[in-house]
């Protein structure tokens, strides 16, 4: 009665229409905005200097793709190296803070002073000390400083909120520092581990983008300073353009880290068990529409008889 109730002839995998439908919506939406966007500047006849519709968007980047793309991987270069930077040193001394109250005490003003301090105040001393030749790695530790403390304060955070039962059944057994760490800690750390490496990748772009604007100099070759010099020569639809693949970079590091996300604690944390239970009540539906409608290859009679089974084993407590 099982493999009848979960798993009726042909049935549609939940999942995929599931993000099909999730797709689908953003992407109509972005579809009806582009038309709209492209209506509105042909009927106001605004300006290309102002505001270039879609059309010539598309064209400037089909044009100048190989300069784009080369841009795309200067700056996608410094986020991923920064995000990597941010999600080792955070979690590395995360951890290390919440060992010992009297470290943590120590470092932590230290570290909410490194995020409050405005970039643009701290960017010509970083490229200062790196070196012009060297404007790469100050780009990189300029993005690894607004990606940083997200991950140390989440990681902090998390590894603080393991349940005060399980901490005095470990205590009872009389459990190794290693031990607490490796089973109870970690494990109660994780969730917010990886909302902070969701935040921290978001922000490393960002970083990355303001780093160069404010200490490119000229010398960079990312995507930031290709609008800044598009700005210059009043190209604007190469500035959309340039624009266009930025955000589609960020999206495609949000998108990866929120599926090892859904990889790393869709078997056991109720964040994602929530959407597998609904999967389950969709699968049920399903096959209760399926007996009704005689999708099933048994007899009408014996097609009531199961599902009649079905609702008196789910009504008993």
């Amino acid at each position: 009665m099982t493999d009848l109730a979960v798993s009726p002839s042909n049935p549609t995998p939940v999942k995929w229409r599931r993000a099909a439908a999730e797709t689908a919506a953003p992407a109509l939406g972005g579809v009806i905005f582009l038309i709209a966007w492209e209506a509105l500047v042909s009927h106001f006849q605004v300006s290309r200097f102002i505001l270039p519709p879609p059309s010539a968007i598309i064209v400037k980047m089909v044009d100048e793709f190989p300069s784009l793309l080369s841009a795309l991987g200067f700056t996608a270069s410094i986020t991923v190296c920064a995000f990597v930077a941010a999600l080792v040193s955070g979690v590395t001394l995360g951890v290390l803070l919440t060992q010992n109250k009297q470290v943590e005490r120590i470092l932590w003003p230290y570290a909410v002073a490194l995020q409050v301090t405005p970039m643009v105040a701290i960017a010509p001393l970083v490229v200062i000390w790196v070196g012009l030749n060297r404007v790469w790695l100050g780009l990189m530790i300029l993005a690894w400083i607004v990606a940083f403390f997200p991950m140390l304060s989440n990681t902090a955070v998390g590894m603080k909120s393991a349940d005060h039962g399980l901490r005095n059944v470990f205590s009872l057994y009389k459990a190794t520092r290693w031990q607490r760490f490796r089973y109870l800690q970690l494990p109660s750390a994780l969730p917010f581990i990886l909302a902070g490496a969701r935040i921290s990748s978001g922000l490393s772009v960002i970083g990355a983008v303001v780093a160069e604007f404010v200490a490119g100099a000229g010398n960079a070759t990312g995507l930031a300073w290709t609008i800044v010099e598009s700005g210059a020569m009043l190209d604007v639809a190469r500035m959309f353009a340039a624009l266009f693949m930025l955000s589609a970079f960020g999206l495609t590091i949000w998108f990866i880290m929120a599926k090892v996300q859904h990889a790393l604690l869709s078997r056991w944390h109720e964040s994602e068990l929530v959407q597998r239970v609904d999967d389950e009540r969709r699968k049920h539906r399903y096959a209760r529409h399926a007996l009704d409608t005689g999708k099933t290859n048994r007899a009408p009679q014996r097609r009531r008889q199961d599902l009649w089974q079905w609702h008196s084993c789910s009504s008993r407590p």
